[in-house]
């Protein structure tokens, strides 16, 4: 297994580490995979123990105010000293997955990810057609129309 230094496996805390990094996988990206995936192993690690310390009922005794930001501290180093002696084995997965899928052409892995059927390709405007309606249904909705109005002659002094 590599050895971790404090330094390099904090690089996902530090910006100018990650730029070294950056320069360090276009160099070698074997080796930058691997730095890569043990930063990811220490920064899971550490929300894992930050999840399971904020779970756990604090103390009134204990509690200060800057308690937590001590104990974060701690959990970042109990992380970085983790991944120094192996982790959990999530460092060793993404290599092996990242540098299996860096084998790969960009063809293959076309190839791969292809669809099985040739996709058809719809219109940008599909052309309208009215809907049939059922006969009984418009009946019901009919509007009766007159052409004219009812005029009734009143006689002179009938009431309306």
């Amino acid at each position: 297994m590599n050895d971790l230094s404090t330094s390099n496996a904090s690089t996902y805390l530090d910006f100018n580490a990650l730029t070294r990094l950056k320069g360090e996988a276009a160099q070698d990206p074997s080796k930058a995979i691997r730095k890569t995936s043990e930063q990811f192993e220490a920064y899971f690690i550490q929300q894992m123990m930050k999840t399971m310390r904020e779970s756990i009922e604090k103390s009134d005794l204990v509690e200060g105010g800057n308690m937590d930001t001590y104990q974060d501290l701690m959990d970042k180093e109990m992380s970085l000293e983790m991944v120094k002696r192996g982790g959990m084995g999530v460092a060793n997965m993404m290599e092996k997955q990242m540098l299996r899928a860096q084998e790969l052409s960009t063809q293959d892995a076309l190839r791969l990810h292809a669809p099985k059927t040739e996709a058809q390709a719809l219109p940008l405007h599909p052309a309208r057609q009215a809907l049939p309606l059922n006969p009984e249904v418009v009946k019901g909705y009919q509007l009766e129309r007159f052409n004219g109005f009812k005029l009734e002659q009143l006689t002179p002094g009938a009431k309306p």
